[in-house]
């Protein structure tokens, strides 16, 4: 059923808590919002709400936050964004009673940032006033959504309250009745009789040696002679021959698996090293006779409660993209990833909790205790002798090292025990609900009034893989065919990962509100990716107001548009268009004039007028023409019309209309804010621009020449300097050439950049030139059998994909597409875009 996750009706039942929280699509939230739209009407009448409460720009400032906070680390997760940064742009974009929608909402973070408007600390308070940059304190109403079980239990646990006190009086009386039945397995008598209490053990992978063939231990043989610090090198010490890991195989034994009922291999492993409380102190040995008899009656021990079974992801060997057929050799099944005695343990937790007799809100709390325990209770848990301590698992991956480490479940248990009684949870209740975010039936249309939004960046995180393991606990799974993500183990490339974003941000653009604003956050290496955000973010009919780095520092133009963009994380400010500018593109006598200004002005309104770094001023690079003139392209595809005006006559009409400074346009109301803040802040940060692509160069020689005018000969060297990672495929004309196309020579032999009457006409003849080659490419991929065309000029590729566009010709913007290099097509985002759109029309 769509958006539902995959399990039994009585399981996604038992997960529930209706009508807050649901696993599966919440049937109750339009009558929420409903509610929801007539407490406004009375938050209004008590003067807790701005009837004219209208925001126009983006919030460009400083938002840090903590991550220290116990709630947000009560439960760990794969990513998360702390609530105290996105509890400013609530305060920034919202009023109280305000509704606020996150889709890719994982552990809740901005219901959590929600309901802290609504109780905000002093220190809070203080520092949000001093900024005077934000609206009325009161809680903003919140919905999350995730196609995640356990990312949506935990939302579930952290927005909707419960007694911290009878929590941890339930919980204390289970570690009880556990240690009572199984304290055994973590304990021990040392040699005066003293029964002392095993805080971890660490066990090490056994190893063949490539030279004798004999079996070394991977934590004896990695030491150093003084046996103070681990070595890269392994010393066997049968033939004493020095080698790396690498070159050696693992030891593997064969043994009889009672739960499979087969007999299955896996890695020989052995405990070596033991950390355990005698009298009070922490003391760290070598693993004695009597943990070895625990550890082998703990192996000869059947349990008879509840654990998964099953193969990890239904498929056993070779499971995902989180598979490594090395170090998970013999592991294909969730209960592999436990040791014998913590799985004993584990699962004997996870029967006293769902078998008590407490409270169902008590007991649900319970069982986020269960899950949030386990992150450091399984085989991934790595210990570094260098750091004489276990340091968890690797980031994000289900890596197992050659030194595991057993964890005692008491510790730990304890230990998240003792931190949630630290826990202050914020008043109220959020809306939580597992769902597919690129189906949301549920929630009707304009009913949102701001959306915080942090998605899957490409093939960075598997977060179904990972949340698998914690899902085969609680018998509710993530329906993984519909997780937005790229994988090469689940068939999920750019081109099905950029369709579930626009499936997603198309939803997005349905249930918010027009002239209200979404916040993205992104984060990838990847520029492709990057791109098919920002095309997915476009083509749903957002307009991206503004990109800012997260601590407030502004690239140069490159770092904004180019590869080296995703290097930091980023902040995308959108809109959603208002009903009049939607309206004045449907009547067809005013949409190629008034329309064109009437978006500009529009947009020029909701971005940021200044920007400060320090007391310098920096450029608002969406305030030029190049990204100006960019918007406008792709609002008018998006649209399905004919893109009314060319580059020349729109920089001729900017200039006509509006008022330029520093290469920025402004209306006439904005430049005297513009002037007035300059004046206090009067250095100017120009453009930090690297040249990686014909565009950049153009960009690049006008920054340089507007200064003032210089010589082929002095240019020449700057341009070898600034010259920086052009793309494979991509053709970068001579700077003769540039030049010839884009500015003009004076008496003396020296370039400047032409006014904008000789602008527009020096664009009409770059046009033609770029089409006359768009031409030769175009024939060449629609009569010759080549496979693919390796090199192309990409802004030929821009003027012929734009024309073809007009003319309709959709089939040869496709034919090209599919010839030229992928990377190419994927990392430039107006070529994605003609593309995307020629597709569906093909």
């Amino acid at each position: 059923m769509e958006g539902f996750p995959i399990g039994e009706d009585e399981d996604i039942l038992n997960l529930s808590d209706p009508p807050y929280y649901t696993a599966c699509p919440n049937p109750w939230l339009n009558d929420f919002i409903a509610e929801w739209e007539e407490e406004k009407k009375q938050l209004l009448g008590e003067g807790k709400r701005d009837s004219n409460f209208n925001v126009k720009s983006p919030y460009v400032f400083d938002v840090s936050g903590g991550k220290n906070d116990p709630l947000y680390n009560a439960h760990s997760y794969h990513t998360k964004v702390p609530p105290n940064a996105i509890l400013k742009y609530l305060m920034y974009y919202t009023e109280p009673g305000d509704i606020v929608f996150d889709g890719f909402g994982g552990t809740g973070m901005t219901a959590v940032a929600s309901r802290m408007c609504g109780s905000p600390t002093p220190e809070q308070k203080h520092t949000f006033d001093v900024e005077n940059l934000f609206s009325k304190w009161g809680e903003r109403k919140s919905i999350v959504n995730d196609l995640s079980p356990i990312a949506s239990n935990i939302s579930y646990n952290l927005n909707n309250s419960f007694s911290i006190k009878d929590f941890v009086t339930s919980a204390e009386l289970i570690l009880t009745k556990v240690k009572k039945d199984f304290g055994w397995l973590f304990e021990y008598k040392n040699d005066s009789g003293v029964k002392s209490e095993i805080i971890y053990c660490v066990w090490s992978s056994i190893y063949i040696c490539p030279n004798c063939q004999e079996e070394m231990i991977f934590w004896d043989a990695s030491m150093n002679e003084e046996k103070t610090k681990q070595s890269e090198n392994l010393t066997c010490p049968s033939c004493s021959v020095v080698t790396r890991k690498r070159n050696c195989e693992p030891s593997e034994e064969t043994y009889f698996d009672d739960v499979a009922n087969e007999s299955r291999t896996r890695i020989k492993e052995v405990p070596v090293f033991v950390s355990c409380i005698e009298n009070g102190k922490r003391v760290e040995r070598k693993v004695n006779s009597s943990d070895l008899e625990i550890i082998q009656k703990a192996k000869a021990s059947k349990i008879s409660t509840f654990f998964p079974k099953e193969k990890i992801l239904d498929k056993g060997e070779s499971w995902g993209d989180t598979y490594r057929a090395g170090y998970h050799k013999g592991i294909n099944r969730y209960y592999d990833l436990y040791s014998k005695r913590n799985l004993i343990l584990i699962s004997a937790f996870y029967n006293e909790i769902m078998n008590s007799s407490f409270d169902e809100r008590i007991k649900k709390a319970l069982l986020f205790w269960f899950t949030s325990s386990q992150s450091r209770l399984d085989k991934t848990n790595r210990y570094s002798f260098n750091h004489n301590r276990h340091v968890g698992p690797l980031a994000n991956t289900l890596y197992i090292s050659a030194t595991p480490v057993e964890i005692s479940p008491f510790y730990f248990f304890t230990s998240k025990l003792n931190h949630f009684k630290k826990i202050k949870l914020p008043k109220g209740n959020s809306l939580v609900q597992v769902g597919d975010t690129t189906s949301l039936k549920n929630i009707k249309e304009a009913s949102v009034d701001y959306m915080f939004i942090d998605p899957p960046y490409g093939d960075n995180i598997p977060y179904a893989e990972l949340n698998s393991i914690l899902e085969s606990w609680i018998k509710v799974k993530t329906k993984i065919s519909r997780e937005a993500i790229m994988s090469a183990k689940h068939d999920k490339g750019i081109f099905e990962y950029q369709n579930m974003l626009s499936l997603a941000f198309s939803e997005y653009y349905r249930i918010l509100k027009p002239g209200r604003w979404m916040t993205v956050i992104f984060s990838n290496t990847e520029a492709s990716v990057w791109n098919v955000i920002q095309y997915a973010i476009s083509q749903a009919g957002f307009i991206v107001s503004n990109v800012s780095i997260m601590d407030t520092s502004r690239p140069g133009l490159h770092g904004i548009i180019g590869p080296i963009a995703v290097k930091q994380p980023l902040v995308l400010s959108c809109y959603k268009p208002s009903s009049e500018i939607n309206s004045l593109l449907e009547n067809t006598e005013v949409r190629n004039d008034i329309g064109i200004w009437t978006f500009v002005e529009d947009f020029l309104n909701h971005v940021p007028i200044h920007i400060n770094k320090g007391d310098a001023t920096n450029p608002v690079i969406e305030r030029g023409p190049k990204i100006l003139f960019d918007r406008l392209i792709a609002f008018y595809v998006q649209k399905g019309l004919p893109v009314p005006i060319n580059a020349g006559a729109f920089q001729k009409g900017l200039r006509e209309r509006f008022i330029e400074r520093d290469g920025m346009f402004f209306t006439n109301e904005q430049v005297q804010e513009y002037d007035k803040k300059k004046a206090d802040n009067p250095e100017f940060i120009q453009l930090s621009i690297l040249v990686s692509s014909e565009q950049d160069g153009v960009l690049w020689l006008k920054n340089v020449l507007s200064e003032k005018s210089l010589a082929y000969q002095d240019i020449q060297p700057q341009w070898m300097q600034a010259l920086a990672g052009v793309r494979k495929g991509d053709i970068i004309p001579e700077l003769a050439d540039i030049l010839e196309e884009n500015f003009l020579k004076d008496e003396q032999g020296k370039w400047y950049v032409p006014d904008p009457e000789n602008e527009a006409d020096l664009e009409k003849l770059r046009t033609k030139r770029l089409l006359k080659q768009f031409e030769v490419y175009k024939k060449e991929a629609l009569t010759t059998k080549k496979k693919s065309i390796k090199e192309v000029r990409v802004e030929a590729l821009r003027a012929g994909f734009k024309q073809c566009y007009q003319d309709k010709d959709f089939k040869s913007i496709v034919t090209l597409g599919d010839k030229i290099p992928n990377k190419l097509l994927m990392e430039d985002e107006v070529l994605l875009q003609f593309y995307d759109i020629a597709s569906s029309r093909v």
